[in-house]
């Protein structure tokens, strides 16, 4: 289980005007993700060190921005301003996911710039719109060679912490680990643990701006 990506939903202005301000601050340009048409969303894909990735995602006009769980998660994140709309964590296997949350797993893909098409299974969206402190959960079809961090891949920039409001313990049962440190390559920072839950800030280091806070 490590960390895979994060999410920030589109601003006012777009994904690309959206895209354009986190670029100057990390020094990093994106590519286009491309569509996903299961969810009626776009992104834009900004490849970090340490096979991560942050994502842009914007809702598209499309009965699916309306009808399926990502797709109205981020849609919603948009319509209030937009900003950090959640995370997610890669495992090798989602049978134990789909057992815990007592659901299956949908189907995900998408076409990059890159012209090869990306195909995965996730889980877990609707436990993020219910609590935005928690991740959702992805297994990747392709393998690591096919990941969206290793096309046009940067090592200059990478995650180093998520400011979370929220619980460390819900964290841990959603999991389903009581390990410590079950995101070891990151550091999660709590705060506001009776507030409303959700990513408050995400620490960067990067070898042109330093640290950078978004």
């Amino acid at each position: 289980m490590k960390l895979d990506h994060v999410s920030f939903a589109s601003e006012p202005d777009g994904y690309k005007a959206t895209a354009e301000r986190i670029s100057e601050k990390l020094g990093v340009v994106p590519y286009d993700g491309g569509v996903h048409p299961r969810f009626g969303t776009r992104n834009l894909i900004f490849p970090l060190a340490n096979g991560h990735y942050l994502e842009v995602v914007e809702a598209l006009e499309h009965p699916a921005a309306l009808s399926t769980p990502f797709g109205q998660a981020v849609r919603a994140r948009s319509e209030l301003g937009g900003g950090w709309m959640g995370w997610c964590v890669s495992v090798d296997d989602l049978a134990g996911v789909e057992t815990r949350l007592e659901r299956k797993a949908v189907d995900g893909n998408r076409t990059p710039e890159s012209g090869l098409e990306l195909k995965w299974l996730q889980i877990g969206i609707k436990g993020l719109i219910a609590d935005p402190q928690l991740p959702f959960f992805i297994k990747w079809a392709a393998d690591s060679s096919q990941h969206p961090s290793s096309y046009k891949t940067n090592g200059d920039v990478a995650i180093d912490t998520l400011q979370i409001a929220g619980d460390r313990d819900r964290l841990r049962d959603w999991l389903g680990t009581q390990d410590p440190k079950p995101i070891p390559e990151i550091h999660i920072d709590w705060s506001a643990p009776h507030g409303t839950p959700g990513i408050m800030s995400i620490s960067f280091e990067t070898a042109k701006n330093g640290p950078v806070i978004i």
